[in-house]
């Protein structure tokens, strides 16, 4: 209870003893975790002026069973399959996923979500949702 306490005069203070009333300090996560499977080889890409960076894609399914019956194992199985394109920034990863990550190989990644734009060949705006990489662990061997 005096935790909760003086955590919440804690960040009143912070929040009044600013002097711009509109800084508010919060404290926010955005984490996402994928366990999956590479879809493709990484490439690595470098616009001019801009450190490179590492893509590739990663699959996750979903799997669920439909059908009457209170059994676990009555009805057909279901599967849904949604793909993740993966971009690695970090100068030490980047190097490492692009030498051993490989199509078929399974992966566990730890990043962030990033929503952008870019426009296509046909000058058509589009939106794009990429998983920044902060950390890949390598679950399969090399000879997938």
């Amino acid at each position: 209870m005096f935790r909760i306490a003086s955590a919440q005069v804690f960040r009143n203070v912070i929040r009044h003893s600013s002097t711009d009333a509109t800084l508010i300090l919060e404290r926010s996560i955005n984490k996402v975790q994928l366990l999956g499977r590479v879809g493709q080889d990484p490439v690595m890409r470098q616009v001019e002026g801009r450190n490179p960076v590492t893509i590739f894609s990663v699959a996750t399914n979903e799997m669920w069973r439909s059908g009457e019956g209170e059994s676990s194992y009555a009805g057909d199985v279901s599967q849904k399959t949604t793909w993740h394109r993966i971009s690695v920034f970090k100068p030490g990863l980047r190097d490492v996923a692009y030498q051993y990550v490989k199509k078929g190989s399974r992966v566990f990644v730890e990043g962030k979500l990033d929503y952008g734009e870019y426009v296509d060949k046909n000058n058509v705006r589009r939106q794009a949702t990429t998983i920044i990489a902060d950390n890949i662990i390598f679950l399969s061997d090399n000879r997938v």
